[in-house]
């Protein structure tokens, strides 16, 4: 049975009449990477404002290592890593003093682990903080996360103001720590990320996790774009359930097919001749999308 490494049931936080989360039940285990998505308003930092024990819940429970969030916060955070997707530094600090800072408070100081990772996020942590870009502070956050030994990471938008090179360190460094046996919670509005990161996604909508799953566990739930060119006309495909969308281009004909329908509809293809077929799986964008163009939303 896998160890967790964090733990929320039935979660619920109410601001006055406002309630941010509705019964957010989500698990994370050690070595797998979650991915939490959703947009602005969603309640995704809230639900990481009440697993650092920043906010106190209303109802539910939300337990970290097994210990409660809010009255064992402090023995906590002795073994996680937080980066937001804003990082305010002291200004007169340099990058490097603040990384220093950071990881003795946990303890532990790999200096090769921490000059390595200066060298790939290309930092110069000898410049005082005030002097930072967004992305450079985001930078430090991050440099000071990794080089700590924890055993859970927490990240909120993390790779905000890097430039694609620094996200696929970034995203390196992530799968290390993975192999590691580490926990990772990861927030993020970059959905290749989530994509190559990620073991399970939870997807949350005004405050409630509507759909948890693997990606092709997920994936289940859309439908697949298939392109075609055949030797003859294709007819009646429209008549087939479980197709959608068909139209035609210069490259062949085009459509959405449900995952369930798949093999009916290749089926009927067959009799024209296939050419070519290119089948495309939904991207976890898609995924995302669906849930939030329900009703209008």
């Amino acid at each position: 049975m896998s160890v967790l490494s964090l733990e929320t049931t039935k979660l619920t936080k109410r601001f006055g009449k406002f309630t941010a989360l509705n019964g957010v039940d989500l698990k994370v285990s050690e070595g797998e990477v979650f991915g939490y998505i959703g947009p602005n308003g969603a309640g995704k930092t809230t639900t990481i404002r009440v697993l650092l024990g920043i906010l106190q819940a209303t109802e539910g429970s939300a337990k970290v290592f097994g210990m409660d969030a809010w009255k064992d916060a402090v023995e906590i955070h002795k073994r996680i890593a937080y980066v937001p997707g804003d990082v305010n530094l002291w200004p007169n600090l340099t990058g490097g003093e603040v990384i220093d800072l950071f990881v003795s408070l946990r303890g532990t100081h790999n200096k090769a682990l921490r000059e390595r990772l200066i060298r790939d996020f290309n930092l110069d942590p000898t410049k005082k903080c005030r002097t930072y870009s967004k992305g450079n502070r985001q930078k430090v956050a991050l440099v000071a996360a990794f080089a700590s030994e924890v055993d859970l990471y927490i990240l909120d938008e993390p790779t905000s103001g890097l430039d694609p090179l620094m996200e696929q360190v970034f995203q390196e460094c992530v799968l290390e720590q993975k192999n590691k046996g580490k926990g990772v919670f990861l927030s993020s509005h970059i959905m290749s990320e989530v994509e190559r990161l990620c073991d399970r996604v939870g997807i949350i909508r005004e405050g409630e996790v509507v759909q948890v799953g693997t990606l092709d566990e997920l994936r289940h739930l859309t439908r697949y774009t298939m392109t075609v060119t055949a030797e003859k006309t294709i007819e009646g495909l429209d008549k087939l359930p479980g197709v959608y969308d068909i139209h035609s281009e210069s490259h062949g004909l085009i459509f959405s097919v449900d995952t369930d329908k798949m093999g009916t509809v290749i089926n009927h293809l067959n009799q024209f001749g296939i050419k070519k077929l290119i089948s495309s799986p939904p991207t976890l964008e898609e995924l995302f999308m669906q849930h939030y163009t329900k009703e209008g939303a």
